[in-house]
């Protein structure tokens, strides 16, 4: 009897690990993505990488320690003593998304860097979440006497007027009729890991459709398809990647998809128009 050992695809792989909600493995799934970048790398081996960093913050800090001991001791280890902050020279840099890579050199964008202090601070027994704050993600700690919300880019504790400020931007750029803003707690509701995921990949998305460059920004978008299924843009910008591409076949199939589900999108006509030509193309 033959036994069949094949190695699971990278993206067979994170499609395994993001099938449940209930049981998310964020750090491994996000370690996971840069396996079509990295096809050697150990995922288990960075996960090890982290646990042994943990190992090393616990030595400090007594098991009894009070909560706010141990967040001071997590930031003092995490920012100080290891150097972890943003990669302000080469924030674009896509290697910046990838975990293996922030704990060789230190240096990552917000999201990335909150994944790893997320996975330290859970293992410190805090109550950390992820916030999807809009343009910067940040972090926050639920305490007996409050919250603190930090930007993990740099390790600084944010005061509602530092945050409110933030969003002035944005609030600037979406005035609404009468005037009334969102109230700053609807900025600091947690996000759920697969949509920390989600953001993820989006930025990755974003940094290859700039560079216009289609076969990285394919394995993305598959990757997103994995996550959220139903999320019928992703068609779209995968079909008009694989036109790039030239694959046109595959190209027109994604394209129809998007036709059939988004009737009422504001560009339905420039889509049909773009199949047309792959389907003359073809013809």
């Amino acid at each position: 009897m033959r036994l069949n050992f094949d190695i699971p695809s990278p993206l067979q792989y994170f499609s395994s690990l993001v099938q449940s909600d209930e049981h998310f493995p964020l750090l491994e799934a996000a370690a996971s993505l840069a396996q079509d970048e990295y096809p050697e790398l150990d995922v288990q081996q960075v996960l090890g990488d982290v646990d042994q960093l943990l190992a090393r913050l616990k030595r400090r800090v007594p098991p009894d320690a009070p909560a706010m001991q141990r967040l001071r001791a997590l930031n003092q280890f995490f920012f100080q003593d290891l150097n972890f902050g943003g990669n302000v020279n080469d924030y674009y840099d896509p290697d910046n998304s990838f975990v293996h890579v922030l704990l060789k050199t230190r240096r990552g964008i917000p999201i990335t860097l909150a994944v790893l202090w997320l996975e330290l601070a859970q293992g410190m027994d805090l109550h950390a979440r992820g916030l999807s704050f809009p343009g910067h993600f940040m972090v926050k700690v639920n305490l007996p006497k409050g919250q603190v919300v930090m930007d993990p880019f740099t390790g600084q504790s944010l005061s509602r007027e530092e945050l409110a400020e933030r969003l002035q931007p944005l609030h600037q750029r979406d005035a609404r009729p009468d005037n009334m803003e969102p109230p700053l707690g609807l900025y600091l509701q947690p996000a759920a890991p697969r949509d920390i995921m989600g953001r993820m990949l989006r930025n990755l998305k974003h940094i290859y459709r700039l560079q216009e460059d289609w076969a990285r920004l394919i394995a993305v978008l598959n990757r997103l398809l994995v996550l959220y299924p139903r999320s019928w843009p992703e068609y779209r910008d995968r079909g008009l990647a694989l036109a790039e591409q030239g694959q046109a076949q595959r190209a027109q199939a994604d394209l129809e998809i998007y036709l059939a589900r988004a009737e009422d999108a504001q560009d339905h006509a420039a889509v049909a128009d773009r199949l047309a030509d792959l389907r003359r193309a073809a013809s």
